[in-house]
C-alpha cells in the first residue's frame, strides 16, 4: 500500500471547507404531544394578540379609576356590586358612578372599567340586601390591569426557525393553537466501525482485542446531535468486504460516519475505499492533537466522516466536524457549539506545533469560568471522556501554557445552561 502524502490544515479550515456543504433541511409536522427536543423548521408567529383583551390581574373589583379621587383611610369611599364576573365569563352590565363588579384574575375587565382594586384591599359590607365596599385610597387608570398585546402582538415573531422545542416552548405552541408543530426532519446517520480487533458490547474479551466503545459514543453522540443513528455494524479489515459494505449503505442515509481506518497503516482501508467510490477528500490530515487523521469526503453532495479509532481523537472529530452539519439540517442558524474565554487551571508546560483540544471539566468558580482537565490526555483514553463539558482549545506554538491564562473553551452541549452564559 502506497503511503499518502498528508499536508495538514488548520482546525478553522477544515471546519470551513466541510459547511461549504451544508444543505437545506427538510420539514415535517408532529404532534405538539411528541415534538418536545424537536427542532422548529419555520418562524411562529402570533395569530393574535396576549393577552387577547383586557383582563384583571387579580381577584378583586373592577370599577372606575376617576371615583377613588379623594379617598383616604378617614375618608374612605363606598361603592355598590352590581355584578360578578368569573374566569372565562363576560359581563354585560354598565358601571355607573361609585359601582364595581367583583372579577376574578384573569377574567375580561368590563368595557367601562379602567382600573382593579385587590380583594384583600376592601372592606366589604352588606345593606338591605346589597353588597357594598369601602376603598380606603385612591386608584390609578390601568391598575391592576393585563392589557391586551401587553405581552406579544398579532404578527409578531415568537420563535425563531431553529429553536430547540423545550416546555416553554410548548406552552408557547399550545397559546397559539399550534397542535400540528413544523420541525425539522431529524437526518439519518449511518455509522460503521472499522478493524477485525473490535468486539461488540455483549461480547467476551478476548486475547488482543478491544470493545468497540467508538461506536456506541458515537450513536450517542448522533442522538444528542438531534439526529437519527443506524449502526451498520463492524467491518473487517478486508478491502473488498469493507468496500462492499459500505457502497450499499450510502443511499439509505443522509450522510455516513465510519470509525478508524484513516491512518496510513497496511491495515488504514478508507483512503483506498474513497478513491473506489470516487469521492472527492475534503481534508485528510489537520494540524489538531488528537484527531489529526480525521479525513471528511464528499460522495455526490453526501458526506463521509472518516473519524479516528482513537475514543478521544474520535469524540473531538465529531463535535468539530459532523455535529455542525447535522445542526445546520435542522434549521439552526449559528450550528457551532458555543466558545467562551476561560481561565485556565492547570499548567502545559510543554509546547506543541498542532492547537490541542483537551477534555476538560468547566465550572464557574466566583463569578469566572474555568477550565481543567477532565482526566488523563491522550487520544487513547475513555475514562476522560465520561465527565468532560468542554474542549480546552490550546493553539500551537513554540510555548506551553500555565495556570491562571485566558483560553478559548469550546462548551459541548450538557454545559451551557449549567454556566448560564
Amino acid at each position: 500500500m502506497t503511503v499518502e502524502n498528508r499536508v495538514p490544515i488548520l482546525i478553522e479550515e477544515a471546519i470551513s471547507r466541510v459547511m461549504e456543504h451544508k444543505r437545506e433541511g427538510e420539514k415535517e409536522y408532529v404532534s405538539i404531544y411528541h415534538c418536545n427536543g424537536r427542532y422548529l423548521s419555520e418562524d411562529i408567529k402570533a395569530i393574535h394578540d396576549v393577552p387577547k383583551f383586557n383582563r384583571s390581574s387579580y381577584d378583586g373589583f373592577a370599577l372606575r379609576a376617576k371615583d377613588t379621587n379623594g379617598a383616604s383611610y378617614e375618608m374612605p369611599v363606598e361603592f355598590e356590586i352590581i355584578d360578578e364576573i368569573g374566569a372565562g365569563q363576560v359581563s354585560t352590565k354598565k358601571i355607573g358612578e361609585y359601582q364595581a363588579i367583583r372579577i376574578m384574575t384573569g377574567a375580561m375587565l368590563p368595557r367601562d372599567a379602567d382600573a382593579v382594586i385587590m380583594l384583600e384591599k376592601t372592606v366589604e359590607r352588606k345593606k338591605n340586601g346589597q353588597t357594598y365596599i369601602k376603598i380606603d385610597h385612591m386608584l390609578h387608570k390601568g391598575e391592576n390591569i393585563s392589557f391586551q398585546g401587553e405581552d406579544v402582538k398579532k404578527g409578531e415573531v415568537l420563535l425563531k426557525k431553529g429553536t430547540k422545542i423545550n416546555p416553554g416552548v410548548v406552552a408557547v405552541l399550545a397559546t397559539f393553537g399550534i397542535e400540528q408543530v413544523p420541525v425539522a426532519k431529524k437526518p439519518t446517520i449511518g455509522l460503521f466501525a472499522t478493524g477485525t480487533e473490535l468486539l461488540e458490547v455483549h461480547e467476551e474479551l478476548e486475547e488482543g482485542k478491544i470493545r468497540n466503545s467508538n461506536a456506541y459514543m458515537i450513536l450517542a453522540q448522533i442522538e444528542r446531535a438531534g439526529a437519527v443513528p443506524r449502526y451498520f455494524g463492524k467491518l473487517p479489515d478486508v478491502m473488498e468486504i469493507s468496500f462492499e459494505a459500505i457502497r450499499q449503505k450510502i443511499d439509505s442515509v443522509d450522510m455516513l460516519i465510519t470509525t478508524g481506518g484513516v491512518s496510513v497503516g497496511d491495515y488504514d482501508l478508507l483512503p483506498e475505499i474513497y478513491r473506489k467510490l470516487g469521492a472527492e477528500v475534503l481534508f485528510n490530515k489537520i494540524a489538531m492533537r488528537p484527531g489529526s487523521v480525521t479525513t471528511v469526503a464528499n460522495l455526490n453532495g453526501k458526506l463521509l466522516f472518516g473519524l479516528s479509532g482513537n475514543p478521544s481523537a474520535c469524540y473531538v472529530g465529531f463535535e468539530l466536524f459532523t455535529n455542525p452539519i447535522i445542526k445546520s439540517l435542522l434549521f439552526i442558524e449559528n450550528p457551532r457549539l458555543p466558545i467562551v474565554d476561560a481561565v485556565l487551571k492547570e499548567n502545559f508546560p510543554d509546547a506543541n506545533s498542532f492547537t490541542r483540544l483537551i477534555r476538560s471539566r468547566v465550572s464557574i468558580v466566583n463569578g469566572k469560568i474555568e477550565t481543567r482537565t477532565s482526566g488523563m490526555d491522550k487520544s487513547n483514553i475513555v475514562s476522560s471522556l465520561a465527565s468532560a463539558n468542554g474542549l480546552t482549545i490550546l493553539p500551537g506554538g513554540e510555548s506551553g501554557y500555565k495556570c491562571g491564562d485566558i483560553v478559548k473553551v469550546i462548551l459541548l452541549e450538557e454545559v451551557q445552561n449549567q454556566l448560564l452564559l
